[in-house]
Protein backbone atom coordinates (compact mmCIF):
# COMPACT_ATOMS: atom_id res chain seq x y z
CA UNK A 1 0.00 0.00 0.00
CA UNK A 2 3.06 2.44 1.05
CA UNK A 3 3.83 2.10 -2.76
CA UNK A 4 1.04 2.66 -4.39
CA UNK A 5 0.71 5.68 -2.28
CA UNK A 6 3.84 6.95 -3.59
CA UNK A 7 3.07 6.11 -7.11
CA UNK A 8 -0.33 7.56 -6.78
CA UNK A 9 0.70 10.51 -6.08
CA UNK A 10 2.62 10.83 -9.86
CA UNK A 11 -0.63 9.82 -11.11
CA UNK A 12 0.17 6.36 -12.23
CA UNK A 13 -2.39 4.10 -12.97
CA UNK A 14 -2.03 1.29 -9.87
CA UNK A 15 -2.96 -2.65 -10.38
CA UNK A 16 -2.40 -5.22 -7.77
CA UNK A 17 -2.31 -8.89 -7.51
CA UNK A 18 -3.06 -11.15 -4.06
CA UNK A 19 -4.58 -14.23 -3.55
CA UNK A 20 -7.81 -12.01 -3.52
CA UNK A 21 -9.32 -8.70 -3.64
CA UNK A 22 -7.95 -6.46 -0.98
CA UNK A 23 -11.06 -4.15 0.69
CA UNK A 24 -8.36 -1.15 0.73
CA UNK A 25 -7.13 -1.11 -2.50
CA UNK A 26 -10.66 -0.37 -4.08
CA UNK A 27 -9.26 2.49 -6.28
CA UNK A 28 -7.15 -0.02 -7.32
CA UNK A 29 -7.52 -2.59 -10.47
CA UNK A 30 -6.98 -6.15 -8.70
CA UNK A 31 -5.47 -8.99 -11.04
CA UNK A 32 -6.10 -12.43 -10.69
CA UNK A 33 -2.45 -13.87 -11.48
CA UNK A 34 0.58 -12.15 -11.97
CA UNK A 35 1.03 -12.54 -15.29
CA UNK A 36 -2.48 -10.76 -15.58
CA UNK A 37 -0.69 -8.01 -13.64
CA UNK A 38 2.29 -8.12 -16.01
CA UNK A 39 0.94 -8.38 -19.30
CA UNK A 40 -1.64 -4.91 -17.99
CA UNK A 41 1.52 -2.38 -16.33
CA UNK A 42 4.63 -1.16 -17.58
CA UNK A 43 6.67 -1.21 -14.38
CA UNK A 44 6.12 -4.40 -12.18
CA UNK A 45 7.10 -3.72 -8.49
CA UNK A 46 8.20 -7.05 -6.50
CA UNK A 47 7.35 -6.64 -2.65
CA UNK A 48 6.20 -9.23 -1.35
CA UNK A 49 7.21 -11.97 1.70
CA UNK A 50 9.41 -14.96 0.49
CA UNK A 51 7.22 -17.85 0.82
CA UNK A 52 7.03 -21.20 -1.49
CA UNK A 53 4.27 -19.84 -2.88
CA UNK A 54 6.69 -16.58 -4.22
CA UNK A 55 9.53 -18.31 -4.74
CA UNK A 56 10.14 -17.75 -8.65
CA UNK A 57 7.15 -16.06 -8.58
CA UNK A 58 8.58 -13.97 -11.42
CA UNK A 59 9.24 -16.73 -13.94
CA UNK A 60 9.63 -16.47 -17.84
CA UNK A 61 5.75 -16.79 -17.83
CA UNK A 62 5.62 -12.57 -15.84
CA UNK A 63 8.77 -11.50 -17.61
CA UNK A 64 7.07 -12.33 -21.40
CA UNK A 65 3.71 -10.82 -20.14
CA UNK A 66 5.66 -7.34 -18.92
CA UNK A 67 7.54 -7.76 -22.55
CA UNK A 68 10.27 -5.93 -24.43
CA UNK A 69 9.39 -2.26 -22.97
CA UNK A 70 8.45 -3.41 -19.51
CA UNK A 71 10.53 -2.82 -16.58
CA UNK A 72 11.09 -5.00 -13.07
CA UNK A 73 11.61 -3.42 -9.83
CA UNK A 74 12.76 -6.16 -7.50
CA UNK A 75 12.68 -4.58 -4.14
CA UNK A 76 11.73 -8.09 -1.85
CA UNK A 77 13.48 -10.67 -1.57
CA UNK A 78 16.35 -12.16 -4.51
CA UNK A 79 14.47 -15.19 -4.98
CA UNK A 80 11.08 -13.71 -5.64
CA UNK A 81 12.63 -13.82 -9.66
CA UNK A 82 13.98 -16.57 -11.70
CA UNK A 83 17.22 -14.99 -11.86
CA UNK A 84 18.46 -16.97 -14.51
CA UNK A 85 15.12 -16.44 -16.96
CA UNK A 86 15.70 -12.77 -15.98
CA UNK A 87 19.67 -12.38 -16.74
CA UNK A 88 18.62 -14.26 -20.36
CA UNK A 89 15.08 -11.73 -21.01
CA UNK A 90 17.43 -8.98 -20.23
CA UNK A 91 19.59 -9.90 -22.91
CA UNK A 92 17.78 -11.37 -25.47
CA UNK A 93 15.58 -7.92 -25.45
CA UNK A 94 12.06 -9.61 -24.37
CA UNK A 95 12.51 -7.13 -20.67
CA UNK A 96 13.30 -3.83 -21.70
CA UNK A 97 14.90 -3.06 -17.99
CA UNK A 98 15.03 -3.83 -14.29
CA UNK A 99 16.25 -2.15 -11.34
CA UNK A 100 17.19 -4.57 -8.65
CA UNK A 101 18.52 -4.06 -5.12
CA UNK A 102 18.33 -8.08 -3.67
CA UNK A 103 19.52 -10.70 -5.52
CA UNK A 104 18.89 -15.14 -5.72
CA UNK A 105 22.26 -15.96 -4.10
CA UNK A 106 23.01 -12.60 -2.41
CA UNK A 107 25.87 -11.44 -2.31
CA UNK A 108 26.34 -13.20 -5.11
CA UNK A 109 25.48 -10.84 -8.59
CA UNK A 110 25.27 -12.45 -12.01
CA UNK A 111 28.35 -11.10 -13.91
CA UNK A 112 26.01 -10.58 -17.04
CA UNK A 113 23.94 -7.75 -14.89
CA UNK A 114 26.92 -5.58 -14.70
CA UNK A 115 27.72 -5.03 -18.48
CA UNK A 116 23.89 -3.84 -19.27
CA UNK A 117 22.93 -0.63 -19.54
CA UNK A 118 18.93 -1.40 -18.89
CA UNK A 119 19.95 -2.18 -15.27
CA UNK A 120 20.47 -0.59 -12.10
CA UNK A 121 22.00 -2.78 -8.95
CA UNK A 122 22.23 -1.67 -5.58
CA UNK A 123 23.40 -3.19 -2.54
CA UNK A 124 20.14 -4.15 -0.51
CA UNK A 125 19.59 -1.17 1.38
CA UNK A 126 16.12 -2.03 2.99
CA UNK A 127 17.78 -1.55 6.75
CA UNK A 128 19.02 1.69 6.06
CA UNK A 129 17.10 3.91 7.79
CA UNK A 130 17.65 5.98 11.30
CA UNK A 131 14.82 4.19 12.77
CA UNK A 132 15.75 0.63 11.39
CA UNK A 133 19.51 1.32 12.68
CA UNK A 134 18.25 2.68 16.52
CA UNK A 135 15.92 -0.92 16.68
CA UNK A 136 19.13 -3.05 15.47
CA UNK A 137 21.37 -0.90 17.78
CA UNK A 138 18.48 -1.26 20.59
CA UNK A 139 18.25 -4.79 19.97
CA UNK A 140 22.36 -5.48 20.86
CA UNK A 141 21.95 -3.84 23.49
CA UNK A 142 18.90 -5.36 25.17
CA UNK A 143 20.70 -8.63 23.90
CA UNK A 144 23.79 -7.90 25.87
CA UNK A 145 22.33 -6.30 28.96
CA UNK A 146 20.44 -10.03 29.15
CA UNK A 147 23.45 -11.77 28.68
CA UNK A 148 25.27 -10.45 31.05
CA UNK A 149 22.40 -10.36 33.75
CA UNK A 150 21.72 -13.54 33.06
CA UNK A 151 18.28 -13.12 31.76
CA UNK A 152 16.85 -15.29 28.54
CA UNK A 153 18.18 -13.34 25.16
CA UNK A 154 15.99 -11.04 23.24
CA UNK A 155 16.51 -13.39 20.44
CA UNK A 156 18.40 -16.54 20.56
CA UNK A 157 20.28 -17.88 18.01
CA UNK A 158 19.68 -21.54 18.41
Amino acid sequence: MAIAKRAEAFGCPISYFSRSKKPACINYNYCPTVVDLAANCDILVVACALTPDTRHIINRDVIDALGPEGVLINIGRGPHVDEAELVSALLEGRLGGAGLDVFQDEPNVPEELFKLDNVVLMPHVGSATVEARKAMADLVVGNLEAHFLNKPLLTPVV
